[in-house]
């Protein structure tokens, strides 16, 4: 096993974890500004690993395209990978605009937007790569 072989499975351990810091901040329903400022932290790494870990498997699976987060989502899509490109980068923009927020007035606008539709999309991807580790591990064990 080479290393560009193994580069989403190990980007995938930290996508993983974010991902599972963020659903749980999700749960919370009523958020001070401290816990708000935490839900934005977490949104942005794990959409950040969320594209990048679709970018390394896509490259390992010999796909052609620029890796920029919003290509490689597009990509993803015509791949098959995703069902619905659009939310993911949607997801990206609020991302980007939230990045800017001193005042917080944005998360509010875009927090039931997170809730309800990006960290679905989020979700769909990090169901995607646990589908294929465990296929995976499955094969070693059959081999």
């Amino acid at each position: 096993m080479d290393r560009q072989d193994t580069r989403w499975k190990q980007r995938f351990q930290n996508f993983e974890k974010a991902f599972n810091r963020l659903k749980e901040a999700l749960e919370e329903e009523e958020l001070n500004e401290l816990e708000r400022n935490g839900v934005v932290q977490r949104f942005e790494f794990t959409l950040e690993l969320c594209w990048n870990t679709l970018k390394d498997f896509l490259e390992e699976e010999g796909a052609q395209f620029k890796p920029t987060p919003k290509e490689t989502i597009r990509q993803a899509y015509k791949s098959g990978l995703i069902k619905n490109a659009q939310l993911l980068i949607d997801g990206l923009d609020i991302r980007n605009e939230l990045s800017h927020d001193y005042s917080g007035e944005k998360f509010e606008k875009s927090e039931d937007e997170i809730r309800n539709r990006i960290f679905p999309a989020i979700e769909e991807v990090y169901q995607f790569f646990l589908k294929k580790l465990n296929r995976n591990q499955t094969q070693l064990f059959n081999d």
